[in-house]
């Protein structure tokens, strides 16, 4: 399958602010062409990659500012990535809690919930779960909402949804990690989220939003929670945001996606 995907966006920065870009498609993705662009003020920057986990891909741009900032990204994949390996620091570094995905405070819930099922089937019942009983809401979530917030709330995006089935598989001691992707068949078209979970030795996708087939999905960021796949992040003084286009198609008709089976990324 052949897939194509871009981005566009711009942000307001007030002063001087250090910029890390996060829209290029993961490391080992296999890519016919790309090309990405940073300017300032309609101006070129002159910006370096940094190589993070799991073939995440940052572009740093260092003390940028005052002015408006435009990224433009786009990609053409060809084929399918590669097998995602097993690694024994991920085993440990994805049971624990982390900022959004609070484990340790939803894993009585999630034991009572479904303790009494393990492997494919505790996987299948988290996601179902979760899909049952959270209502996708475009803005209906703050940035620093966390997975108890969204079981309380009882709704949220794809970010909460993702981040509610890894905690809950986390709190049964499973490995999962949430991973940030260009969604073809996304509706309204955005950046996605996913989680990923070890299911017999393999990284299966999971998505518990059900708005997008898993297999035309594209990696862009692999992490521990959304702390850690955002699109872009910034220190030193004020950023605002503006708008922001993204845009991911097939070559073909959309795949079907049998929620029942498992699917690797790519």
């Amino acid at each position: 399958m052949d897939r194509s995907v871009s981005c566009r966006f711009d942000a307001r920065i007030d002063g001087t602010a250090d910029v890390v870009v996060s829209v290029a498609v993961a490391d080992g993705v296999p890519r016919r062409s790309e090309s990405l662009a940073v300017t300032l003020d309609s101006a070129e920057v002159a910006v370096r990659e940094v190589l993070d986990q799991h073939g995440t891909r940052l572009h740093l741009a260092p003390a940028l500012g005052p002015g408006r900032l435009e990224v433009v990204y786009s990609a053409s994949i060809s084929g399918s990535e590669p097998e995602v390996p097993q690694d024994e620091v991920d085993l440990i570094r994805y049971t624990r809690p982390s900022r959004y995905c609070e484990s340790d405070e939803l894993a009585p819930f999630a034991r009572d919930e479904f303790g009494s099922l393990a492997g494919p089937e505790l996987v299948e019942a988290v996601a179902t779960w979760v899909s049952d009983r959270i209502a996708y809401i475009a803005g209906s979530s703050r940035p620093t909402d966390g997975a108890v917030a969204t079981l309380l709330a009882g709704q949220g995006v794809c970010r909460d949804f993702a981040h509610l089935v890894v905690a809950l598989l986390r709190g049964c001691d499973v490995p999962a990690r949430i991973a940030s992707v260009y969604a073809p068949g996304l509706q309204p078209m955005d950046f996605h989220a996913v989680a990923e979970v070890l299911v017999d030795g393999r990284w299966v996708a999971v998505d518990a939003t059900r708005l997008a087939p898993r297999s035309s999905l594209v990696r862009i960021a692999t992490g521990r929670d959304a702390a850690d796949i955002a699109f872009l992040t910034t220190t030193g003084d004020r950023v605002d945001m503006g708008w922001l286009d993204v845009m991911a198609i097939t070559d073909g008709p959309l795949p079907s996606d049998d929620h029942a089976c498992f699917v690797e990324l790519g």
